[in-house]
């Protein structure tokens, strides 16, 4: 997972702020000005609005003052939640693109969807059988590891990454696990993943985002120009591919997923390849190392799965999730999608105060069980 630049308020910022968060949604939070002067909640958009936010309860509008009280304590620059095109919460910048993280994977998922269903990319073709290397080579077993595999962090290839930021360190001796049998959150297996998409497909990830997502929704901050491979070559010849976003745009991405693929009259991704991506593969009783079960987040297709009980508001809800703090979580049942960015600028093994992914999924459901 990869992180990006700092843009935290202080508190003493968002104290001279409170009149004008009192008749506001939200508040823009980039570097703090020298003054306290306001800027709008929602910067001009062509698709996002905020008048429902007039017609939310008094049980909802508590909450969500006490919600912004909150965040103002916690590590995160950014926290935005929409149902439809209508803003319900937002906290912070939501047009600042910067890097996501992991969430890039998502999005890849997202592009493997039409090759898959078109017989370009077979799930179960092999790296022996695509020719698939690296540096060094791979093993013989390692050559047995599936597209399938990699895209569920489960290849059994042990081999270094270009970039930091999964649980290398925890893994097995190379060669150690059947391909298909073991997971552990790998890098190179996202990263080899990239470039069989790019082999497979014949066309740029950037490119393909640019032009089969980002400009079909209308995203308003995403740059094509702005996005850049990642991480070390002599490594690892598949590179990260890293992307930026802001959290108005990640949250159209979700809205796009709760949809099913499909944006007005085009489908975008297909249907069955959403709910493909976003069903649970593995549960986390079965993830190594012993950190990531104790989550209680399982694992689909580069999509993770939070647990939701039967009637819970995230009950068929899943989750695009990097590093740092970066989610997008969509929530069927109530029909919200939550984001939240977290813009630091450390390395990648850096220990730093992150919001745990339990505390933010408590607050996404404090919304739905709020009404509003």
């Amino acid at each position: 997972m990869e992180p990006s630049s700092i843009q935290v308020l202080p508190s003493a910022t968002f104290a001279a702020m409170l009149s004008i968060l009192a008749i506001a949604a939200g508040c823009s939070t980039g570097t703090p000005p020298a003054t306290t002067e306001a800027t709008p909640a929602i910067p001009p958009s062509t698709y996002w609005r905020s008048e429902g936010q007039a017609a939310q309860s008094g049980t909802c509008s508590a909450h969500l003052e006490a919600l912004r009280g909150q965040l103002h304590k916690q590590p995160v620059t950014t926290l935005l939640a929409v149902r439809g095109n209508q803003v319900v919460f937002s906290e912070g910048p939501i047009d600042h693109a910067t890097q996501i993280a992991s969430i890039r994977k998502s999005l890849l998922a997202m592009l493997y969807g039409q090759p898959v269903e078109d017989g370009r990319i077979r799930l179960d073709a092999t790296l022996d059988e695509l020719r698939f290397d690296d540096i060094g080579g791979l093993l013989p077993i390692e050559r047995q590891a599936r597209v399938r595999d990699l895209i569920e962090s489960r290849s059994g290839v042990y081999h270094p990454a270009a970039n930091a930021g999964d649980d290398e360190g925890a893994d097995p001796p190379r060669g150690s696990q059947p391909p298909g049998t073991y997971f552990l959150y790998n890098n190179w297996d996202f990263n080899a993943a990239g470039a069989i998409y790019v082999q497979l497909t014949g066309r740029d990830i950037y490119d393909a985002f640019d032009s089969d997502i980002a400009r079909p929704l209308g995203l308003e901050d995403f740059r094509r120009a702005s996005q850049h491979y990642a991480g070390d070559p002599a490594r690892s010849r598949h590179l990260a591919y890293a992307f930026h976003l802001s959290a108005r745009d990640m949250a159209k991405v979700g809205e796009l997923m709760l949809a099913g693929g499909r944006w007005g009259d085009r489908q975008l991704v297909p249907a069955d390849w959403v709910r493909t991506i976003t069903t649970q593969v593995t549960p986390p009783s079965e993830m190594h190392p012993a950190h990531a079960a104790q989550r209680g987040v399982g694992y689909g297709m580069m999509w993770w799965v939070p647990r939701g009980d039967a009637g819970s508001p995230l009950q068929d809800s899943f989750l695009a999730w990097g590093l740092f703090g970066q989610w997008i979580l969509v929530m069927p049942r109530s029909g919200l999608v939550v984001v939240e960015k977290y813009d630091v600028s450390v390395p990648l093994t850096a220990r730093i105060p992150t919001v745990p992914v339990s505390t933010f999924l408590q607050e996404a459901v404090g919304i739905a069980e709020a009404g509003c």
